[in-house]
């Protein structure tokens, strides 16, 4: 269910961008209404990486113009305002960076406070809240991150993004390393959790069934001009 809302979350209007890749990356138009999922694919990882910098305002655009939340990200005006503004995406990368001698409770704790040895009472009911919203048993909060699966670091990756309420949630290649199994299951508590909170997402992504599973529209960038287009359906591996 799509959340009334005048602007959109996300507006991207003809921007270029040089990077290290063969060419700059280009993208022609992209409007994310306030509560609908979209993956695009066609992008590798240097590049999805430069979208996200692009779309949060860390990178401005050589040509065109990103809208977030209403603002173009090229008005924000200083260093304070930017990390305010970081506040309303929540992003999932394998870039994220988690503790790995630390519990998962008390990663899990780190949006809401510094203090996390020991983690206050209170902070602790909103981590088991958002654990198990996320898909996170409650028996896994005391192990040391670096002693738990693939899966459950997904899960911990999306709790963190989450857990402060963003506007926009934003998924980096996040399946890069993870079974098909845990693709699919992943995918599923993506979904669910959006909806429950009525979030929009914004799924760069290559693994096409995963796309397919985390948004309902799905588009394909063509790195020569620009254009997004929808994501064709495989039968038997073919186009």
């Amino acid at each position: 269910m799509l959340v009334p809302d005048t602007e959109p979350v996300l507006r991207i209007d003809r921007i270029t961008k040089g990077y290290h890749g063969l060419r700059p990356l280009r993208l022609a138009s992209l409007v994310l209404p306030a509560g609908e999922r979209v993956s695009i694919s066609g992008m590798d990882a240097p590049a999805a990486e430069l979208m996200v910098s692009l779309i949060t305002g860390a990178a401005v655009p050589d040509e065109g113009d990103v809208w977030t939340f209403g603002r173009r990200t090229t008005d924000i005006a200083d260093a304070d305002e930017w990390l305010a503004w970081l506040d309303q995406f929540g992003i999932v990368s394998e870039r994220g960076v988690l503790l790995e001698a630390a519990t998962l409770l008390q990663n899990l704790a780190m949006p809401f406070t510094l203090a996390i040895d020991p983690v206050p009472a209170d902070v602790q009911r909103r981590v088991e809240d958002l654990a198990r919203e996320c898909g996170l048993r409650a028996n896994l909060l005391s192990a040391a991150v670096g002693e738990l699966g693939p899966d459950v670091r997904l899960r911990a990756h999306l709790a963190r993004a989450v857990a402060l309420s963003p506007k926009l949630l934003l998924l980096e290649h996040p399946t890069a390393r993870a079974t098909e199994t845990e693709k699919s299951a992943f995918a599923g508590d993506i979904a669910r959790v959006c909806e429950a909170r009525q979030l929009a997402a914004l799924a760069l992504t290559n693994d096409e069934p995963f796309a397919r599973a985390v948004a309902p529209r799905n588009l394909r960038l063509e790195g020569a001009t620009g254009e997004l287009q929808p994501l064709k359906k495989r039968w038997l591996g073919l186009l």
